[in-house]
């Protein structure tokens, strides 16, 4: 499934389980939605409500503050159950991190996955789907649904997934152990879900079905008869999972293998085996979410920053303050407020980010010239902007260094987009009516030698020589050429000598050809 918000964790299936050893289950289990709700049915109380939060379609930014908000709603009003209903394909491994982790810190009530299947859904819970409901107490499947391939996964530049490297996949395996271990599933499924060096067994060991890693299985087989915890017997029935391949599972074999508490088709089966008297409340997204997630995708967020600096040039190169200064800070405003909505913002990035404008605005007024003091501005812009993308500030990972990576591609194309349409802007502007506040339109008649002049838009003509000795002020900044007024009209003047910031008096000295030489007063 493609994730337009990231160009290289598309998929980014991510998640499971490390090394350890397989729970007991018994050889055959009922797997009839009657048999296997009585087994486990909860002695909820009469007063047990679950609470539905649905975690449908890419796992992104925006459905971490989803699930968070929701899950703390869910706990104010003492409902006994959370239920994630999972129905996804996978999405970005931090967000699904991030999800997985609040779910693990979840204390006063059982948190619980329920992979889903209807009409209208699609039945899995893969990659990073597959790590949510791991976190979770109790696993839950609806018959005809899957469950696994959740090994990390990037896309490359020619738009197709690759495997990321063992670095990724050993941090993802050190994540979810802790994560399989506390909730008590199937560590070998869980590993042969994540890693594709994983071979898979399912063994009778004294009768009882285990499924074990083929490391676990020989140990146990080269175990001395009377050595502490050896086994009586064991018989090996048939590989689970090759070498070589990710593990998939569905729902029968899920519950088969314990993986799953139990088969539940529909919400009145779920509750039923829960013990929960009613559902509480099912949460829906809201437009608000919906517009965050947007507002947060890479491509608008090139775009608005590409706008915000071409507005803050063009409300520099104009007297006062006017609406491409309302834009610029418009866009600015959408870019951090909706990651900070999403946790990813806080006082640093809203520091560097001024400190570069102001960098940036001495370089223009105060210093002749554009040098280390306009470059360091641009960086540390640049640089706020990657890190209001993501919720860390130096990569420890793999994949958090592709994140970083990607987000800096973003501000890099904005960037370059917003210099590329500034040098437009500077050299089309005189020619374009609605830029007629920002620059002078002037046609020449004839040259200076002979003793023509210039006509403005409106018709006037007039002759250079006679502003000789005339006194007006600056437009906008002369550093040194800009805009002055002088005698009611606006000329184009050069600064003799010195900056003159807008508002200061200036005198013309100097007429030459079509320049006009001013000095302060």
């Amino acid at each position: 499934m493609e994730n337009m918000e990231v160009p290289l964790f598309l998929a980014i299936s991510l998640l499971f389980m490390p090394p350890i050893f397989a729970q007991d289950a018994a050889p055959a289990k009922d797997i009839s939605p009657a048999g296997n709700i009585a087994a486990v049915k909860d002695a909820g109380g009469a007063d047990a409500a679950a609470w539905i939060i649905p975690i449908v379609g890419d796992i992104e930014p925006s459905m971490v503050t989803f699930v968070r908000r929701e899950a703390r709603r869910a706990l104010e009003e003492e409902a006994k159950y959370i239920v994630f209903e999972i129905d996804t394909f996978g999405g970005r491994v931090d967000s699904a991190l991030q999800i997985t982790s609040f779910i693990m810190s979840l204390k006063k009530a059982k948190t619980v996955a329920w992979v889903r299947n209807s009409e209208t859904s699609m039945g899995v819970s893969w990659s990073a789907g597959a790590l949510i409901a791991l976190s979770c107490q109790e696993i839950y499947m609806a018959q005809g649904t899957s469950m696994g391939a959740a090994a990390p996964v990037t896309l490359g530049m020619d738009g197709k997934t690759e495997a990321t490297g063992e670095k990724t996949v050993a941090a993802v395996r050190s994540q979810i152990a802790a994560l399989a271990e506390k909730n008590g599933y199937p560590m070998g499924i869980a590993l042969a879900m994540v890693d594709y060096d994983v071979e898979l067994w399912e063994v009778q060991v004294d009768g009882v079905l285990r499924v074990l890693t083929l490391q676990e299985l020989e140990r146990l087989e080269n175990m001395d008869a009377g050595q502490e915890g050896a086994p009586g017997e064991i018989r090996r029935v048939g590989i689970v999972s090759p070498e070589g391949k990710l593990l998939s599972l569905t729902a029968g074999e899920a519950y088969r293998y314990g993986l799953s508490r139990c088969l539940a088709n529909d919400r009145e089966e779920l509750l039923s085996s829960l013990g929960a008297r009613e559902v509480l409340e099912e949460s829906v997204p809201s437009a608000s979410d919906s517009v965050i997630s947007f507002l947060v995708s890479g491509p608008v967020q090139g775009v608005l920053i590409l706008i915000g600096l071409i507005m803050i040039f063009l409300e520099m190169q104009s007297p006062g303050f006017g609406l491409p200064g309302t834009a610029a800070i418009v866009c600015f405003v959408l870019v951090f407020g909706a990651s900070f909505l999403l946790g990813r913002v806080g006082s640093l990035e809203i520091i560097l980010f001024m400190l570069g404008l102001g960098l940036l605005a001495v370089e223009i007024f105060l210093i002749p010239g554009f040098g280390f003091i306009g470059i360091s501005g641009i960086a540390l812009i640049a640089f706020s902007l990657i890190l209001s993308m993501q919720d860390f500030i130096i990569p420890r990972f793999d994949w958090e260094w592709r994140l970083m990576g990607r987000n800096a591609m973003v501000v890099s194309v904005g960037l370059l987009a917003a210099i590329t349409g500034i040098a437009v802007i500077a050299l089309l502007g005189p020619k374009t009516k609605m830029f007629d506040r920002l620059t002078l339109k002037t046609q020449i008649d004839q040259t200076a030698s002979e003793g023509g002049g210039w006509r403005e838009d409106g018709g006037v003509e007039s002759d250079y020589k006679r502003l000789l000795g005339r006194t007006g002020r600056a437009v906008t900044v002369l550093r040194p050429v800009g805009k002055a007024e002088i005698e009611g009209e606006t000329f184009q003047v050069e600064a003799d000598g010195s900056f003159v910031n807008p508002g200061g008096e200036v005198k013309v000295v100097k007429v030459h050809g079509n320049t006009i030489n001013v000095r302060s007063v």
